[in-house]
């Protein structure tokens, strides 16, 4: 990022970060101008025989969906809806807001305006300092761009590997509610995304982890190092706290770092997997 002719001088030290409950106007105006381009900006108010325009249903959606107020409020008269006050509410929400409830908002715009609405704001993001990216349509609090990498390409491995995205995606979601996350299911779905996987690519629906390791291994040779350390992941998640085995010890609580370690760790393996096979 190019430093502002300020810092270059030295009259002012850039920012490197900012911790994830922040959010500076720089970063809350950025947001709320992505907002107004993105979705506001983009949707027609023509409606076609009486329908509710596209945007007369997208502040419906909104009504309806995420703020879950009563939708009677709305003017929408022959389809069309007279958005001044509608966009006023939101507005004032918007800079009112908690930094979570932000987030929230944002991934809610990401539901309905799918990986375009993305494509614009990641780089935002990452201009702004925040430290969530979307991967997916889940913003994720990450630490690299390599990490965002792993995880969309395992999400992305296509139709064959139906079964392994779906045990991402709940993984993704698991790990990024901002209200509460649940970190312990999130490693789970993390590890069934690669047994799903091995399954696969083994033809058999009743083969551990562990042995379809040995049966890939014996395929096309996996690096002792790497298929140990990941029999040793896999240990961890069995043992550490019940994770995979019925979530029986409680007082061992699993972290936000060991959630997204399991996650970037078990996408990078489905990668290497899919790429070896």
């Amino acid at each position: 990022m190019k430093l502002k002719f300020s810092e270059r001088l030295g009259l002012f030290k850039p920012k490197t970060t900012l911790s994830k409950e922040q959010m500076p106007n720089e970063l809350r105006n950025t947001l709320w101008s992505i907002i107004c381009d993105e979705t506001l900006g983009k949707l027609s108010n023509h409606s076609y025989n009486n329908r509710p325009s596209d945007l007369a249903e997208f502040f419906r959606k909104q009504w309806r969906d995420f703020f879950k107020i009563p939708i009677d409020n709305l003017i929408i008269s022959d389809g069309r809806i007279y958005p001044d006050d509608a966009y006023k509410h939101i507005r004032k929400w918007f800079f009112e807001a908690k930094w979570y409830e932000i987030y929230e908002y944002l991934e809610f715009c990401a539901e309905e305006f799918g990986q375009n609405f993305v494509d614009v704001c990641n780089p935002y993001l990452e201009r702004e300092l925040s430290g969530f990216r979307f991967v997916g349509l889940s913003l994720l609090e990450i630490d690299s761009s390599q990490e965002i990498n792993e995880i969309e390409e395992a999400l992305n491995s296509g139709m064959k590997y139906r079964s392994v995205k779906i045990h991402l995606e709940s993984s993704l979601k698991l790990i990024t509610d901002k209200r509460k996350p649940d970190y312990r299911n999130s490693i789970k779905e993390s590890i069934s995304a690669v047994e799903s996987l091995c399954k696969i690519i083994t033809g058999n629906e009743k083969t551990t982890l562990g042995q379809a390791l040995n049966i890939l291994d014996k395929q096309k040779p996996i690096p002792k190092s790497l298929k140990s350390g990941f029999k040793a992941i896999y240990g961890y998640a069995s043992d550490n706290g019940g994770i995979r085995h019925g979530l029986l010890n409680d007082d061992v609580e699993p972290s936000l770092e060991e959630a997204k370690f399991m996650l970037v760790a078990c996408s990078a393996f489905v990668n290497y997997l899919i790429t070896k096979n």
